[in-house]
Formats: C-alpha cells, structure tokens, sequence
C-alpha cells in the first residue's frame, strides 16, 4: 500500500509535509518551517508524530522543531550527518545511500547538496515519492548558495533521473515565479506554456501548485533542460556543455 502523504502550507510560502504508512500507524514530517499548522493537522486526523526529516539546516525549514518536539517527545530526529554541526540535535545521521523505513516501505537518501552543502532529499520509490525541498523545485531550483554550479547540476541531473511519474514535494511555493522565468529561456515551448497558464490561473484562485510531478518538470523545468540543444542555442551556447548552460540559467535566475 502507497504512503499516505499531506501537504501542510507553512509560513508565507514554505511547505511541510507528512508521510504515514495506514498499515502501522507511523508517521513522518519532513521539515518544520512552522509548528502551529502541523500540530493541527496532526490533531485533525488523529495521527501521532513518529520521524522528523530535515532535508537541511535553514531556519525556515528547522525553526518549528522544539514546539514539535515539546508535542511528541518521543519523535525521532533525522538529518544529513555533513549538516550536523548546525541541525538540531538528531537521533540518527544521514548521509547517501542510506534508508529511511516508514512502516513497511523504505526510501533512498540522496546528497543533493548546492543550494546548502549537505542538503538531502528523500526518494520513496514504492509511493513514487520525493522530497527535495529546495534542490529541485516546481519549475526551477534552489539558489546556489554555498555549493558550486557544477555540484548543484549533478545534484539536479541525480532526481532528474528518477521515474518520471514521480512526485516531486519542494519546499516552497515559487512555482509562478519560477515560470515567468522559465518563459525567457524557453518561449515557444508548448508545453511549458501550457503550464505557465494552468499554474498561474491557480494561483489566481487560491490554489498551490506544489507538489508537481518529474514528468512535468522535464518538460518545462530550465534547470533539467540544460541539455536539451534548443535551450543551449536560445543562449547563444551552442558549444558549451550541458553544465555550462545550467549556470548560466542559474546566473540569469538570479539576476531575473
């Protein structure tokens, strides 16, 4: 049986998630931006707190730990063991390769470190699920804050090669943002079009666009397009490697 999985909108634009295998009861949050809306979905749906993923160490993804903490004591806490020096205190360190278990099913852990040294994602292959909070994001990618470019391309080039109907959980609600620049390095894409106007009518409405699906992401998503030759010669960089043109996507982003 497939996990069970919760969005939970935190903060201005931040998202939580929980993970619950029906079978055992067990239940898993990954990162804590806020504690109040967590605490109350997990009290609306009776469910009791066993795991905390933290996929890396920025406050706003961590800050709501001790409130959590404070509701269920018994809660264990896991984070990248390279990030450990500033998590909070966890009960088990992570690093690649490593497994988390939730109830009956077993994810992956992916160093996808660039926009932090040390971020983690989460791959459930059985549910089809991954958390990638601010690696890969709904069409586009973290900033490159304390990696390099080169690091942050195989980060993205590692979950771009996860099955394609996978679900992609990121940590914030950038997505219309991050389609009005993916239009100027990809403007007679159709399906990228396609999915700037549904995006953008639902953030008219009210409505969150994250998670988003892999498939939609290699079709529309800059950053996971870089090899792609269209993408290249709309930058003038023909010649250059698949790594090259990333960066400089990556450059233009945060000059956008």
């Amino acid at each position: 049986m497939a996990l069970a999985l919760v969005t939970i909108p935190c903060l201005s634009d931040n998202y939580a998630y929980l993970l619950r295998d029906e079978v055992s009861g067990e239940t898993a949050l990954v990162d804590v931006p806020e504690a109040a809306p967590i605490l109350a979905e997990l009290d609306a749906r009776g469910w009791e707190l066993s795991q905390v993923w933290l996929t890396h160490h920025h406050p706003d993804h961590v800050q709501g730990l001790p409130e959590i903490q404070a509701s269920y004591p018994g809660a264990k806490i896991y984070g990248g063991a390279a990030d450990a020096h500033r998590l909070p205190a966890l009960d088990v360190a992570l690093e690649e390769g490593d497994s988390l278990t939730l109830g009956g099913e077993s994810g992956t852990v992916l160093d996808v470190s660039g926009h932090t040294i040390g971020h983690l994602a989460f791959h459930f292959p059985e549910s089809g699920i991954a958390f990638t909070a601010d690696s890969l994001m709904a069409f586009g990618c973290g900033r490159v804050f304390e990696g390099t470019f080169p690091q942050m391309y195989e980060s993205l080039a590692k979950l771009a090669a996860l099955p394609p109907e996978t679900t992609i959980c990121s940590g914030h609600e950038y997505t219309l943002a991050n389609a009005k620049f993916a239009r100027t390095i990809e403007p007679e894409n159709s399906e990228l079009i396609s999915r700037y106007e549904a995006v953008e009518a639902a953030r008219a409405a009210g409505r969150q666009t994250v998670p988003s699906l892999l498939s939609e992401e290699l079709a529309t998503n800059p950053f996971l397009r870089a090899h792609v030759p269209g993408v290249a010669a709309n930058l003038g960089l023909s010649d250059a490697t698949p790594a090259e043109v990333f960066a400089e996507i990556r450059r233009r982003k945060d000059a956008f």
